[in-house]
């Protein structure tokens, strides 16, 4: 098998996982035994895959200056879910045509959120349009549709603030979330997960498979090469064996810019 190498490239850092059997995917090793994964496994193992595809998505869409937008309702209201999308789809139809008029596309990642008592509020990550005052555009027009008000934080668009707003569009509901959609008789599918914008470019890797090189080099060193003008984050290097495929793997991500 030798090992297997995806690639993802974004504007500010690539992304590496390896695969491989063995220790270090060397001819006649074989991969590790299989073992079958308990519903929990199965729970992380997805959950661990929205962030990182989330994140991924983020990175190929947004930018530092960007906009992560908290909307809210006035204190006390109490709305559908149907409501609730119906506030956002008159909003973004708003915001598609400003966008349109300044020659932007206009991007977007969001989700709907229920508070701890039980007040519903949405997080929207939308693209800046130089120039343009889109946070005062916002503000206006979701106070006209709702009553409510918009807040904003500055997106930095580097590796942390990615994995932030990834991690937070797709993280579990809360004991006490479930508890008050059930009570309410809602569908909790629909505050588990978030939506975007359809333009929105999806990560896809560049995969290489090499039959005759081996992992032995990185496996041995533990420290993955950084090409001319990266560093490697530290922090993202993870060595181990998938339980369930039995074949190792390395993931690390390049960071570009000067030494961590």
């Amino acid at each position: 098998m030798a090992y297997i190498h995806d690639e993802y490239i974004f504007p500010n850092s690539i992304e590496h996982e390896f695969k491989w059997a063995g220790n270090y995917g060397a001819r006649g090793e074989r991969r590790a035994p299989r073992e079958k994964a308990t519903s929990e496994q199965i729970a992380k193992q997805n959950q661990w895959k929205k962030e990182t595809e989330v994140r991924r998505t983020i990175k190929l869409n947004f930018e530092l200056g960007d906009y992560w937008t908290t909307l809210t309702y006035p204190k006390g209201t109490r709305k559908e879910i149907r409501e609730v999308k119906n506030d956002i789809s008159k909003l973004n139809r708003s915001l598609r045509n400003k966008y349109k008029k300044l020659g932007i596309p206009f991007k977007w990642i969001m989700r709907i959120e229920i508070g701890s008592l039980g007040g519903i509020h949405l997080h929207m990550l939308l693209n800046q349009a130089r120039g343009e005052p889109i946070d005062m555009f916002i503000q206006e027009k979701w106070h006209k549709l709702t009553g409510g008000r918009a807040h904003f934080e500055r997106y930095l668009g580097d590796e942390e603030s990615a994995h932030k707003v990834g991690d937070y569009l797709v993280k579990p509901l809360t004991e006490q979330q479930e508890k008050i959609l059930e009570e309410r008789g809602m569908d909790k599918s629909e505050l588990s997960s978030y939506s975007s914008s359809r333009n929105l470019i999806r990560p896809e890797p560049i995969r290489k498979e090499y039959k005759r090189r081996t992992m032995q080099k990185v496996i041995e060193t533990g420290e993955p090469p950084a090409r001319e003008g990266y560093y490697v984050d530290k922090n993202s290097v993870v060595f181990g064996v998938n339980r369930f495929t039995g074949l190792s793997y390395l993931y690390y991500t390049e960071v570009k810019g000067g030494s961590s």
